[in-house]
Parts: structure tokens; C-alpha cells; sequence
């Protein structure tokens, strides 16, 4: 297995359009760097705006997530405060959905929107979205590849051990192919989440934008980040291909 990886890596190294100039590829990670750093200002600067305008039903977060959970039958998944600022998550192991301080009690288009995302995850595990079941799948090696990948490659390079450093580079790559899977699971919990606000009238029609561009403003800083490591995957390649 491990030979047919390194080989893998063999071929992307000779292919031409991973030949990139080392120099080229530092400037694209500091690029990359960049447009997340804006998107994590924007994504914080929108639900602060949005976090301001109180829904007109005066629902808040937790009863919109009680109202999600339970019109698909998943009257199992608790719903449980936690502290922080836009710490949401949802938890497949523990059936539970964790709503921030910022957000559980709160009646604004923001938080209700964030509220709805958390389900929509919930959701995806009940039926079984594929997308994130590959996530589920991939996230052992993913989180394997981002503990170690730099140790094994800064080896790879003192020892002048080429196959060491192909590792490190195949165990960096399931980081990004990591993010790349988990973009079609946010943005299908995004938008099951305006669905079903929709859907189940928790916020009215004219609210709906201020929930949606919530959603996309944190959407963006998964893009962001998906951004950010694969150009450094064109950096080690092309550190790789410049010894």
C-alpha cells in the first residue's frame, strides 16, 4: 500500500501541471492566507451584523433547532448550551447539538441560521448523506496526516530520503482531500438549513437574507481554508521537485 502511494507521488511529482517554481507556490500560500484571514473577519463582522436583527416570530436559536429536529424524527438529539463564540458543532457520537452562548438564547436571523446549520449535520447523518460519511471515513488519516505529515517530510529532507519525503507530502494530501470533501457537507447543511427555516416558518420570507448570508460568510471559511492547504501541498511538491 505504502509502495503504491509513494509511487502515486512519483507520478504527480513528474506531472507538469504540479511542476510549479517554488517561488511562485510561497506567494499563491501567502495569497491563500490572505483571502482566509478576510473571510474569517467577514464571516465574524456578518453574524455580528445579522446577530443585531431579532426575528419577528421571536424564536430563538434552541426552539428553531427543537422545531428542526424533530419534524425529521430525530427527537433523540438533544440540544445542549456550550460556552464561546460560534463554537456550534454537532456531535454524531453523542447526539448532540452544541449551541454557543452567542447563539442558543438568542432571537436574531444570525443565530437561528447557525442553529439550523448545526441541524442540518444532524440530519445528514440520519440519512445518510454519502459526503459525509467519505468525511467520517477520510478524518482518521486526515488527522493523522496533520500531526505528523512535517515531521516526516523535515526527515525526509535531513536524510535526504526521498521516499520519506513522499510520505510526509501523501499524508498532508488526505488533509486536503479532507476539506475538500467536508465543502459539499457544509453546503448541503446550509442549505437544509434554509429549507427548513423556510419551510417550517420559523423565520418570515423578507428575514430569510439575513440567516442565508450567514451562512455563506461561514461557508467561505471552509473554501478558505481548502485554499490555504493546498497551496501548501504545492509548496511541498514543489520544494520536492526543486531537490
Amino acid at each position: 500500500m505504502v509502495q503504491l502511494l509513494i509511487s502515486a507521488a512519483g507520478q504527480a511529482h513528474r506531472a507538469s501541471f504540479l511542476d510549479i517554481n517554488y517561488t511562485t507556490a510561497y506567494i499563491l500560500c501567502i495569497a491563500a492566507f490572505i483571502f482566509a484571514l478576510i473571510c474569517q473577519v467577514r464571516v465574524k463582522t456578518t453574524f455580528n451584523k445579522y446577530n443585531k436583527v431579532r426575528s419577528l416570530m421571536g424564536i430563538t436559536a434552541s426552539e428553531a433547532a427543537r422545531r428542526i429536529l424533530d419534524s425529521n424524527g430525530l427527537y433523540n438529539v438533544q440540544i445542549a448550551r456550550i460556552s464561546g463564540s460560534l463554537t456550534d458543532n454537532y456531535n454524531p457520537r453523542t447526539n448532540v447539538v452544541s449551541l454557543s452562548e452567542s447563539v442558543y438564547d438568542s432571537t436574531s436571523l444570525a443565530a437561528i441560521g447557525v442553529a439550523a446549520h448545526e441541524c442540518g449535520h444532524a440530519v445528514q447523518h440520519a440519512k445518510g448523506y454519502v459526503p459525509i460519511k467519505i468525511r467520517s471515513a477520510v478524518f482518521p488519516l486526515a488527522q493523522l496526516g496533520s500531526s505528523v505529515y512535517f515531521i516526516v517530510f523535515i526527515l525526509g529532507v535531513i536524510f535526504s530520503f526521498e521516499p520519506l519525503v513522499d510520505v510526509g507530502i501523501i499524508l498532508f494530501a488526505f488533509v486536503v482531500v479532507f476539506q475538500l470533501v467536508t465543502l459539499p457537507v457544509e453546503f448541503n447543511a446550509s442549505r437544509r438549513a434554509m429549507q427548513s427555516i423556510d419551510n417550517h416558518g420559523i423565520l418570515r420570507k423578507e428575514e430569510l437574507y439575513g440567516a442565508r448570508r450567514t451562512l455563506t460568510a461561514a461557508a467561505m471559511t471552509y473554501v478558505a481554508s481548502l485554499t490555504v492547504s493546498f497551496t501548501q501541498l504545492l509548496r511541498l511538491l514543489s520544494y520536492r521537485n526543486r531537490r
